[in-house]
């Protein structure tokens, strides 16, 4: 079932989303080289506590950190870790949720560490456009895909390729909700888009092929190439005009 959040519903997730775009511009400011992905983890945790939110994905399913860290060519799920040191050059994905007061709200980015290569560079910026390109399609009277061939359309006509192993999704009083978003797909397909539904809509963009495999730990998805990948995400509320961006 896809629920429909009602305007005090949406106006608690608005709010959620602003703490969420507060910590996540926090977060951004301590990504250097020499700091660990298990010290962004632990930045987040007192910032959760600091906002006064619950951490979304701590012990979801056994997920053992408050945010997930991806470095380099691991897509999503990536467990912060003392041994993994960044440096100059690396990319690294950190994919964020909240509750607050019931609901939750959920974001993703991808940052350089230091200098990058323009490759690395272009697959940054093609994946955040990229979501940009889907958030212009979420809007009353489309059809979910819409938003899925968008994001593929421009992946692809950039060179790079989609991941299809994972998707974006409705959000509201749990993390995941109907229905998933796919990034990929054919157009004018799938659910009605209606007023006052929230999905998160999260391209994972690969420099490689889209393929990815689940790394020993059971939760770190990484390219089955190698090759980097990007990760952004924002949650969205559906209106009658364009789509409002409650974690921007």
């Amino acid at each position: 079932m896809i629920f429909i959040k009602n305007k005090e519903e949406i106006m608690i997730m608005r709010r959620a989303g602003r703490m969420l775009a507060e910590i996540v511009q926090f977060l951004k400011s301590k990504i250097k080289p020499n700091i660990s992905t298990y010290q962004i983890d632990e930045y987040a945790c007192q910032l959760m506590k600091d906002y006064g939110v619950i951490p979304a994905f701590k012990g979801y399913r056994g997920f053992p950190a408050h945010i997930c860290t991806s470095v380099n060519a691991e897509v999503v799920h990536g467990i912060p870790n003392k041994e993994l040191i960044l440096k100059e050059g690396d990319l690294i994905s950190i994919d964020i949720g909240i509750e607050y007061k019931g609901f939750y709200v959920d974001s993703a980015f991808t940052l350089s560490v230091g200098k990058i290569d323009r490759n690395k560079q272009r697959l940054i910026e093609t994946t955040k456009e990229a979501l940009y390109e889907g958030i212009k399609k979420a809007k009353a009277g489309n059809l979910l895909s819409d938003i899925s061939f968008a994001i593929q359309s421009y992946v692809e006509s950039r060179g790079f390729s989609v991941v299809r192993d994972f998707t974006g999704h409705g959000i509201g009083k749990a993390i995941h909700e109907e229905p998933p978003v796919p990034n990929f797909g054919r157009p004018h397909r799938g659910p009605l888009l209606k007023e006052g539904m929230v999905l998160a809509i999260e391209p994972m963009v690969n420099m490689g092929g889209w393929e990815v495999e689940i790394m020993d730990n059971g939760w770190t998805a990484i390219t089955k190439d190698r090759l980097p990948s990007a990760h952004f995400e924002h949650t969205v509320a559906i209106t009658d005009k364009e789509a409002e961006i409650l974690t921007k």
